[in-house]
């Protein structure tokens, strides 16, 4: 067949030959395309493949495949023709060419030769060994990538930039390592305080096991005991002395805790069946009231020590403690449960057995303390902060005004510790020692104890303000130390005009006996 006409002059011939603009733009720049005046050899006829390729158009699905279209389009070149128009060829975008790259991307060696020729400074790289030499300090992540040449396609380093990268680098790594160091040392002495603590511990539950627990009665009252006291009870005798402390005025036995404990049973088997009607009649309001409260129990369960897990549905201690709580709320149905049990609860239930975790939780919540408060009693709860404001007023006079000024009430803060006897707020071995002490001193330790923590964070909590007090002794920091809370507890003199807590108790409760007095009505004639 005859040879396709030229085309028109100012015009591109795309064939389906052509790759893409790219070759588009090689053709116009090659020198094969220039005028016959020039000395490049004039253009040669179109290539076979075009030919072929106008012809597989035609004739679509008459045998050719597309593998043999394209592999004959796309490999008619060879590879070394299209060098020189990489270099040389402009680039495209969307209007118009983009011109030519004059000067390619040196290679960071020739730059650092010329930088070297022109200033007369030989720069010397640190050697290998010196680059990693403290490894374990390395910085993780991309920090290390500082050191590192940019790709080809970029601009390389100078050798001032390179100098500055490598001194960051250094600087960092040296940062690490202090840091590293350091935290090294803390947990060096965590361990060491955790060894003498041990140690203590074991010696200690030696003398508690051999002296004193067989001669509990003419040993609990005397100084050595109190001291070693003090310092926190070994946990393999804790339980033990807690009940020894606690006592059993109640004269509960496990026996009658079995009682109670299948009442308890009883009721939650029946709320569902019964807790429809109970709603109702207005005659069974009290039996409604006491079985919200056994349903209460479930609901506030799932609340303690949530981060420990063996009290959430399904743990080892769930069961035990949903017991304990149900069968005291069938032993003293005229406090029922109150929020806060639980957590008291459970930490008798970690260091005794159930029926004797009982027997110590209903005797304990016999207190006239405790009681005074689960019961609700207004009256004696404002005689207990009338109390300990006297005590914190003379302790701690400038954070009691920066109180006052806000019109901040001990109620905000004290209910949670005294509800919880500060299992809540405080971390669990804390509070612990905390149980140790207020069983050796009764309920004046509580007291003590909150003003403990307040010296503790005098002068943070004398820059804050109402709400962010409230926020504040509501959750306390979790990195509270027992040394430290104890040692601004041991600062704190529970002394007033030497009168000592018991004293300041009495005197309030006197005043306010004559206060009703004097407030009584007349006796009609």
């Amino acid at each position: 067949p005859a040879a396709p006409p030229p085309a028109p002059p100012g015009f591109t011939d795309v064939t389906l030959n052509s790759r893409n603009t790219y070759e588009v733009s090689r053709r116009r720049s090659a020198p094969e395309h220039l005028p016959h005046g020039g000395t490049a050899a004039p253009a040669p006829p179109p290539q076979e493949p075009t030919e072929r390729a106008r012809h597989w158009v035609g004739i679509a699905g008459a045998g050719n495949s597309f593998a043999e279209f394209f592999a004959r389009n796309f490999f008619t070149k060879k590879s070394k023709e299209l060098k020189p128009a990489v270099q040389s060829a402009p680039g495209w975008k969307l209007f118009g060419k983009v011109p030519p790259r004059e000067n390619l991307p040196k290679d960071s060696k020739i730059i650092q030769q010329e930088y070297e020729a022109r200033t007369g400074r030989m720069y010397k790289p640190p050697p290998p060994s010196a680059r990693r030499k403290n490894i374990e300090f390395e910085p993780l992540s991309t920090t290390a990538l500082i050191l590192e040449d940019r790709p080809a396609n970029l601009p390389a380093k100078s050798v001032e930039e390179a100098l500055r990268h490598r001194q960051e680098y250094d600087e960092m790594v040296a940062e690490a390592k202090k840091r590293e160091i350091k935290e090294a040392h803390k947990r060096k002495k965590i361990m060491r305080e955790r060894f003498k603590q041990e140690e203590n511990i074991a010696s200690a539950m030696v003398i508690w096991v051999n002296e004193i627990l067989p001669n509990w009665e003419g040993m609990r009252a005397t100084r050595r005991v109190r001291e070693l006291w003090w310092q926190g009870l070994p946990p393999s005798v804790r339980g033990k002395v807690w009940s020894l402390a606690v006592g059993n005025e109640l004269n509960i036995t496990p026996e009658l805790y079995e009682i109670f404990l299948s009442r308890a049973k009883e009721r939650w088997k029946s709320f569902s069946e019964t807790s429809s009607e109970n709603d109702t009649e207005d005659a069974g309001a009290s039996v409604a009231d006491r079985e919200a409260s056994l349903e209460l129990i479930k609901l506030d369960i799932s609340r303690t020590f949530p981060s420990l897990y063996i009290f959430q549905k399904g743990g080892p201690y769930h069961d035990l403690l949903h017991s304990v709580l149900g069968a005291y709320t069938c032993y003293r149905p005229d406090v029922g449960y109150v929020q806060g049990m639980s957590f008291i609860a459970a930490v008798l239930i970690l260091n005794l057995e159930e029926a004797d975790a009982f027997i110590a939780f209903a005797n304990l919540l016999n207190k006239p303390c405790q009681l005074a408060f689960f019961r609700v009693d207004h009256s004696m709860m404002l005689k207990y902060f009338a109390a300990f404001e006297v005590f914190f007023e003379e302790n701690l006079p400038k954070l009691f005004l920066h109180f006052k000024s806000y019109s901040l009430t001990p109620d905000i803060y004290l209910i949670d510790w005294i509800f919880t006897l500060y299992s809540k707020s405080l971390p669990l071995d804390l509070a612990c020692r905390v149980w140790d002490v207020f069983c050796r001193d009764g309920e004046e330790f509580l007291f003590r104890t909150g003003l403990g923590i307040l010296r503790l964070y005098e002068d943070i909590l004398l820059q804050m303000d109402f709400i962010h007090i409230a926020q504040f002794l509501t959750k306390l920091p979790e990195d509270i130390t027992s040394e430290k809370l104890f040692s601004c507890i041991a600062a704190i003199q529970m002394q007033n005009s030497n009168k000592k807590w018991a004293q300041v108790f009495a005197s309030l409760m006197k005043d306010n006996k004559e206060g009703d007095k004097n407030h009584s009505p007349a006796p009609k004639n």
